[in-house]
């Protein structure tokens, strides 16, 4: 049943807010201040027509964006998002009874994301290819994503369907990952499951008709013609399939020029949740480097990169689950910054360990303000001081947001 609300304000997702008689009822892609036709769902509602519009609101320039999940901001206006998106890591802060004063949002989108990810599924026995609508398994069909690299943008929806046609036999439902590197089109394709041969050779020869630098699936190459080759700093990495990546080439400079600069007189730094290397490589240009992470393959991606690499100081690698086995005390204290990206459930148990060491200085980069804030809380509460919060808009039309904290102790009075 249809009903008019008046949207008072914006939650974290971007979803509009109503204050109805049996409580808040959120809506997508509204903005305050706009009087709008919904049909409830539970405490969420489907938008039918937006009555009194904002002037605020700006005509979104995908024109999948009203069904498509992949973005919900492209409605506001540039100088309403970019106060609404800091405003929220500042409520975060503040929550969390962080005082730190949070710098202006870093625009971080650069050429578009450039690595993307297409569903294809057969709700009806016919192939549906494309990205998923908000709150829902339906597949919203895309010809393009106008928010990604250009090499992605028309591209990767081809792909995707004619790599979902090959492997349409068993109607299984697919994720495909196509990453745009300095070789073409690395490729990743999930929930197939287990090959035959005669699988793996016509995969193989559609590899080749597709130009791909490289093709696996559940992270099993069955092809690499050209090694899929991400450049970081001054160094040339080869990632393992499917593995972690800044999603944008803009962000990971950004936030890589931010941890240098940060660690800039630290002679031993500690990169914690390491990834294949974006920061430890550049850090090595001037700092020696011990860099963990759980996926070997990432470590070993990252120590081939480093080897060929000449110039830079020893980077040792340590391929180790750092929410099960964090860094103790008396290995922290062997360094002068550590560096933390971890994941977006953050880095609790290594925050509780660093809060007991006498490290001078933490580099927090983190996908997510909750647990940003939460881990900062932890090592405050030891000593640490916040000195600055910058967010970092690597995610653009979407409500995540990338921050980096820099914090700092007083050694000689942790001593004490």
């Amino acid at each position: 049943m249809a009903e008019q609300v008046i949207i008072k304000r914006l939650g974290a997702k971007a979803d509009g807010i109503a204050d109805t008689s049996s409580g808040p009822v959120f809506v997508p892609k509204v903005l305050p201040g706009e009087t709008v036709t919904i049909e409830r769902d539970g405490s969420h509602a489907n938008l039918v027509s937006i009555d009194v519009p904002s002037p605020e609101r700006e005509t979104p320039f995908c024109p999948y964006f009203d069904e498509c999940g992949g973005c919900a901001t492209q409605h506001m206006q540039y100088g309403f998002y970019q106060a609404w998106k800091h405003g929220t890591l500042v409520h975060t802060l503040k929550q969390a009874r962080i005082e730190a004063p949070v710098e202006d949002l870093v625009d971080a989108h650069g050429d578009g994301r450039r690595r993307v990810t297409l569903h294809v599924r057969f709700p009806d026995r016919a192939m549906h290819v494309g990205f998923m609508a908000p709150r829902s398994h339906r597949i919203v069909e895309i010809a393009f994503c106008p928010i990604t690299e250009p090499a992605l943008k028309d591209r990767a929806p081809a792909i995707a369907r004619v790599i979902g046609e090959h492997l349409k036999g068993p109607r299984k439902p697919l994720d495909i990952q196509i990453t745009a590197t300095q070789t073409g089109f690395d490729v990743d394709v999930r929930g197939h499951g287990p090959l035959k041969d005669a699988d793996r050779l016509s995969l193989i020869d559609l590899a080749g008709s597709l130009d791909l630098s490289r093709l696996s699936v559940h992270g099993d190459v069955i092809v690499e013609r050209r090694p899929p080759a991400i450049v970081m700093g001054r160094t040339s990495v080869v990632p393992p399939p499917g593995s972690f990546l800044q999603a944008t080439k803009r962000g990971e400079d950004v936030l890589a020029g931010l941890v240098t600069e940060a660690c800039a007189k630290a002679k031993r730094v500690a990169d914690l949740f390491a990834g294949a290397g974006p920061f430890s490589l550049r850090l090595a240009e001037k700092s020696e480097v011990h860099a963990v992470e759980f996926d070997k393959g990432s470590m070993t991606a990252l120590d081939k990169a480093a080897r060929a690499t000449p110039g830079l100081r020893r980077i040792s690698t340590e391929a180790r689950d750092l929410f099960r086995r964090p860094l103790l005390m008396p290995e922290l204290n062997a360094f002068d910054a550590v560096v933390l990206d971890p994941p977006r459930a953050g880095a609790e148990a290594q925050a509780k360990q660093l809060a007991t060491s006498k490290v001078p200085l933490v580099v927090s980069v983190s996908c997510d303000a909750a647990t940003f804030a939460r881990d900062a809380a932890i090592l405050m509460s030891s000593g640490y001081r916040l000195e600055r919060v910058i967010p970092v808009d690597q995610f653009k039309y979407s409500p995540h947001l990338e921050v980096v904290g820099i914090l700092r102790r007083d050694v000689a009075k942790k001593r004490r």
